[in-house]
Parts: structure tokens; sequence; C-alpha cells
């Protein structure tokens, strides 16, 4: 494809041709450098390409979409016509709309091409450290990757946004043996600009690693106790996505969200700062253009517990009657607060220290029941033992109005920032 921007443009002209009133066109091209680990060691490198080209046609209210990886004159026409013809035989909605009018602009951040050497080179590192810091470990399996992203969004009003994104991505899968004793699975991942630090000091994967080789024993909980949870960075995501979920379209729309009339209230302590920054130097891994083609901006989700904005696309926000939101969420940022981590650990009386959670669906109004994993009991303020797997239950809507403290210590994970977060009035339950 000598000239992705063209065939993005021929796109949109042949939505329009078709009989689209309205038409956006998303191309996107990815190329993957990636190499793996398995059991331990280095078992391949291969570079992947992707092409995508989204179709959006809103015709009398109406509106059809589809996705190809073809860029030739002919397979653009077909899948243009196809388009227009689902908006034909879909139902009227005056919600559907595309972005208007914006400054066209070229956004770009990260590298231009991975640096494979450097690659293979902080894998085998990684590798030799894990042997050498966390002899009872085993990396089941490892990703590094490199992946270059190149977008065009272009519209009938006259949209036209071009980025570029190159960063490495790093994933890793991991247990560990003691004789007969294997502890739980855990996982990380983090996304960087470059490779100038040793993967295992990056993010949580070292505090991770050692706390799978602790976890080879474990002691199961006894009896039930309402008790206080400090969640892990890596696991604050899982406790806090019920507040995301609920400020999305779907709930907004459906009415289902207990937060529908909460803009500007209190939902959480005042300990409680969200933003989103997809294009803050503070989160590499983050993006220029929201899904319904607006340049995207940074903005605070959640102000000293208070909301401030719904995560509303254009057709939530028109379908809602509320205001859209300025990018799309993601990005996460979680501010810290002013107690130590340690000092977060002496003020629990009883609870746990959860590093991963495993649970389904909660209700409408937060009620949920899950597995603690990869955690541990505290008591008296100091952790003792990693506890097997234990059930916790209560209501994500209160646990985040039961904030107690919010750590001084985050992790950076380049999609995100997070601290260790404490909060009370948890049922946990062992045998």
């Amino acid at each position: 494809m000598t000239d992705p921007r063209e065939a993005a443009k021929r796109g949109l002209d042949a939505l329009i041709v078709a009989g689209a009133d309205k038409a956006q066109c998303n191309l996107t091209l990815s190329d993957k450098h990636e190499m793996n680990v398995d059991s331990g060691e280095l078992s391949l490198l291969r570079t992947t390409f992707d092409a995508r080209l989204g179709l959006t046609a809103i015709k009398g209210g109406r509106k059809g979409q589809t996705t190809v990886n073809k860029s030739d004159a002919a397979s653009i026409e077909r899948a243009a016509a196809e388009v227009v013809g689902i908006a034909a035989a879909s139902a009227p909605d005056d919600a559907n709309d595309i972005a208007e009018m914006q400054s066209p602009a070229v956004f770009s951040t990260g590298r231009d091409a991975p640096d494979l050497d450097k690659m293979h080179h902080r894998l085998k590192e990684l590798l030799a450290a894990i042997r050498e810091w966390h002899p009872r470990a085993v990396l089941r399996q490892a990703y590094l990757d490199f992946t270059r992203t190149r977008s065009y969004v272009l519209n009938s009003n006259g949209v036209d946004f071009a980025s570029s994104r190159g960063l490495y991505h790093c994933t890793a899968i991991f247990s560990s043996r003691d004789g007969e004793k294997v502890s739980s699975f855990n996982y990380t991942g983090f996304a960087l600009k470059d490779l100038d630090k040793e993967l295992i000091r990056c993010a949580s994967l070292d505090a991770l690693l050692r706390q799978s080789g602790e976890q080879t024993s474990t002691v199961p909980v006894q009896g039930k106790f309402v008790g206080d949870l400090i969640i892990t960075p890596d696991c604050l995501d899982d406790m806090l996505r019920f507040l995301y979920m609920s400020i999305l379209d779907g709930a907004l729309i459906a009415g289902t969200s207990i937060y529908k009339d909460s803009l500007n209230q209190p939902v959480a302590s005042p300990l409680l700062t969200v933003h989103s920054r997809p294009v803050s130097e503070e989160v590499c891994d983050g993006y220029f253009v929201t899904s319904d083609g607006y340049a995207a901006q940074n903005s605070t989700i959640v102000e000293r517990g208070v909301l401030r904005t719904f995560l509303l696309t254009l057709y939530g926000a028109r379908k809602t009657g509320k205001e859209r939101a300025v990018n799309n969420g993601g990005a996460f940022v979680v501010e810290p607060g002013s107690t130590p981590l340690a000092d977060m650990i002496r003020s629990v009386k009883k609870g746990l220290l959860m590093a991963r959670f495993s649970g389904g669906q909660p209700s409408n109004s937060g009620d949920f029941s899950g597995i603690a994993k990869n955690s541990y009991l505290i008591e008296d303020g100091a952790i003792k033992d990693p506890v097997s797997e234990s059930m916790v239950s209560g209501n994500f809507a209160e646990m985040l109005r039961n904030i107690i403290s919010v750590s001084r210590e985050r992790v950076d994970f380049g999609y995100g920032i997070a601290p260790w977060v404490a909060m009370s009035g948890v049922t946990v339950s062992g045998k």
C-alpha cells in the first residue's frame, strides 16, 4: 500500500458514491515484531502485518458498518455497497451521526522501527535475572513485541486525522514450584517507549515473581470475617471496572447505571481521584483519536470522590441528551495518596492484600462475589501467610465510598498508573 491515506480517501468516496448521506472511513495498519519465551526458553521470532479498513455509512438516519482487510479499489467498492445496504436494512435512529469538522491533524509517538538486537538482549537478560533472583519461578510464557500502528480517520464532514504509534509491549505469565508444591499462576504486562530499562525492573514484574515464590505454600482463611482489602496496582482496574462500565453508553442508554443521576455528585471517597489521560506524556500507550472521530483530550473522571464526566460517545450523548466525553476512557491515572504502603498495612486489623481477582459480572447495583488469588492475610498490621483462594464479596459502589487510604507509591504500567488502595467492609470467606 503506497499511500494509506489515499486508500482511506477511496473508501470514503466509495461510500458517498454508493449513496451514504454521511460517511466515515478508518484505516489502521500495524506491523508487529514479536519475540516469545516458552517454558523458560526463547522460542519464536515473527513479524506480522495487519490492515483493517472500517467503513460507516448513515443514510436516512439508518446506520451500517463493516470492516474489511483489503484496500484495492474493487474490494472497497464492494464493501461500500454492502455497508449502504446494511444501513438501508437497519432501523432508523436519530442519534446516529458522525463527528463534525475539526482541524486536520497528524499525531505521533514512539519509534518508527524496533531495535531487534536490544529486544533479544532484554529477553535473555530477563531469563537470567529470573533464574538468579527467583529460582522457584517457572516462566510459562513471555512476549516482547514492538508494534507500530498507523491510523487514518476521514469522514464526510471533513475530519482528517493521521496518527502513528511505535511501542514495545511485554507480557509475562508465570508460577513457581518448590518440590511438589506449585503456586497459582499469575501474570502482568506493561508498555514501553524504549528498552532502556531491564524488563524485570519494569512495572510490578519483580514483586509479583517474588510473591509467586512465596505462594507455593498457602494456608486457608479460617472462617468468615468482614475486614479491609488492600488492592494492589495490578488488581485495581478490576475493582474500578464497575464504575467505568456504569458510565459508558450501554448502561446510561439503558438507564441501568446507578450513576445515571450522579454527575458532579460524590460517588467515592474523597481520597480517590481518577483521570483518563490518553494524550498525556505520563501514559505512553494511549490514543489520539476517539472511536467516534474526535481528537482525544485528557479528562478527570473522579475528582476527590466526585464524578466529573460520563464516558459517552457521540451516539450515547445524542441518545441520552447528556454531554459527549472528550475521550473513550482508558489510559487511567489514579492520583497517589499521602500514606506510605507500609503504614497502610500497619493500619489493618484483619484483611487481605489482594493481587488478583476472579469474579463474574456484578449486579447493576454493584453486588459481587469472586475469588481472591495470589493474596496474603493481614492481621494486626502485619502481612502473614499467603492464603489459598478465598471468596470475597461485597458491593463495588459501597467499596468506592469506603476507601480508607491510597498509597503514596504507584506503579507505571505504560498504559496507566495505579497506587495501592485500601477499602473497608469486605466479606472474606474461607474454610
